[in-house]
């Protein structure tokens, strides 16, 4: 029996090159790397606890260590960087180095069983749980991601996010043009360039941020829409 979320031959001739080779074991494993990532990629797909994979499939405790394996050594990382970067050469731009990143986030409740530490409660959502934090390139792929308590701002989400990934922008070649770091009206630029350019006194030579045009509501009306619009850039 397969599932939506199984890897297809193609998919697996891809991946199976970039997953690192794990310690010798004692005797022969009892399930493939394709059937562990396949219960991996059910798991990602269905949302469902980790106990109520398929029994058609691997064990849960047998996937979930593998998992925590591959995140471990950068497997998993490494995995959607170079399809990422394949992807991006595809469409004629540079795999790594991009010149446009949209960065958001989203407040979003927790399971009813996660520790109290683990949430916040976001005032302008009215959500109790975690805020998550997303840099996508023009493709929608995306370049960082970063998780807090959803009590926690915007900006100082960005902030956090962009600190752990620092190393992007330092190794960045100097002739490239800025990445512009297109945000909605809920950022402060100046705020996040003072507390940026405390980690990294050269980062806005790399970068450079830009507020998205907010529809006014005489525009709105002018066009026939109320409440929430889609901009364009964005």
């Amino acid at each position: 029996m397969g599932y939506s979320s199984d890897l297809t031959d193609k998919e697996w001739e891809i991946i199976e090159p970039l997953l690192l080779s794990q310690k010798k074991k004692t005797r022969p494993p009892v399930w493939t790397k394709r059937q562990l990532l396949n219960g991996i990629f059910y798991q990602l797909k269905n949302g469902c606890n980790w106990g109520d994979l398929p029994r058609d499939l691997p064990p849960y405790s047998t996937v979930f260590w593998h998992y925590q394996n591959w995140c471990e050594d950068g497997s998993l990382e490494r995995i959607e960087a170079q399809l990422h970067g394949k992807v991006r050469e595809q469409v004629k731009k540079k795999p790594q180095w991009t010149t446009l990143i949209m960065i958001d986030s989203q407040a979003v409740k927790n399971t009813c069983n996660a520790s109290i530490e683990s949430k916040g409660f976001c005032f302008y959502k009215c959500t109790n749980g975690i805020k998550r934090h997303l840099a996508v390139d023009i493709l929608g792929f995306p370049f960082f991601t970063h998780c807090t308590k959803a009590s926690v701002s915007d900006d100082q989400g960005l902030i956090e996010m962009l600190t752990h990934n620092i190393d992007y922008f330092k190794s960045k070649p100097d002739e490239l043009p800025k990445t512009t770091i297109l945000l909605d009206n809920g950022y402060h630029p100046e705020k996040l360039t003072q507390a940026l350019e405390a980690i990294y006194p050269e980062i806005m030579t790399k970068i450079q941020f830009e507020l998205s045009a907010k529809p006014s509501k005489a525009e709105k009306e002018a066009k026939g829409q109320s409440g929430f619009v889609p901009v364009a850039a964005r």
